[in-house]
């Protein structure tokens, strides 16, 4: 690696590996996911009939837009032609990306003018309190700290990702959501079960020692309780959403250019502020 190189982020032989023990039953972050972008997509008064989907698990999002998509791998290199689709899909992937701005650039790029670009991604609110419980469990018997669950963004940063990608009409938008189980190890086999397990290129290679589980379990189930015995884990999905530039978008006005002023149309009283 050169210095001039960002560090990478990412084992991407380990994410593979990871994504192919998932189970369908296991994916229910995605079941919302999908549901998020099929509602959004049906608020937008548009026939899309070249859609693509940029993901890591095409056998759960393949026929999501009810077309006939091309799906293609998250690789550092997206396989999308320039200028080819008019809807473009970055489903629950991007946060595993070393570069997500490139990885926004490209599927910008497929796009033709005016088309659609969609990204939904787990945000930074997810798994706080695993993050919280490991660091304090690994802190307590070993003395160190390791990485162990994947960064996740927050919303304000993916937002200025989209400004920075050069798509138009920017918006970035989420909302957390909590969930409960029986305890923190039946929370992080789901996790592996979700193709979610530690994948990070820092990580340490070898299996984390009971103890470590075992002082987490405990931490977890004293700072975040849930009802009947259970624990609390916050997920969060955030969804980005752009459009290729075209000249048939709306632009925004100059400053002072209004015919009217606002409080006139509200029919309010305007206070001006002191100096």
């Amino acid at each position: 690696m050169t210095g001039s190189q960002p560090p990478r982020l990412t084992d991407r032989n380990a994410l593979r590996r990871n994504r192919q023990r998932t189970r369908a039953d296991a994916m229910f972050l995605h079941d919302i996911a999908i549901e998020d972008i099929q509602d959004r997509l049906s608020m937008v008064n548009r026939t899309f009939s070249e859609p693509a989907i940029v993901t890591g698990h095409p056998q759960v999002w393949t026929g999501v837009t009810g077309q006939s998509e091309r799906v293609v791998a998250d690789d550092e290199v997206l396989d999308l032609t320039p200028g080819t689709h008019d809807l473009v899909i970055h489903a629950m992937a991007l946060h595993w990306a070393d570069d997500p701005i490139g990885q926004i650039i490209q599927c910008r790029r497929a796009l033709r003018p005016d088309g659609l670009f969609l990204a939904v991604l787990p945000g930074g609110q997810t798994l706080h309190e695993l993050r919280a419980t490991l660091a304090q469990a690994e802190s307590d018997v070993t003395g160190g700290l390791s990485p162990r669950v994947a960064p996740m963004a927050e919303i304000r940063d993916l937002g200025a990702l989209l400004q920075r990608s050069g798509l138009a009409l920017p918006v970035a938008d989420g909302y957390p959501f909590p969930v409960s189980y029986a305890s923190a190890f039946h929370l992080m086999h789901e996790l592996r079960s979700m193709g979610e397990a530690n994948a990070l290129e820092t990580r340490q290679r070898m299996p984390t020692r009971r103890a470590i589980l075992n002082r987490a379990a405990e931490v977890y189930a004293t700072h975040y309780p849930a009802e009947d015995n259970r624990i609390t884990a916050t997920f969060e999905l955030i969804t980005l959403t752009g459009w290729a530039p075209d000249d048939s978008q709306p632009k925004p006005l100059r400053p002072g250019s209004a015919a009217s002023r606002l409080s006139d149309a509200l029919n309010a009283r305007e206070v001006p502020l002191k100096d």
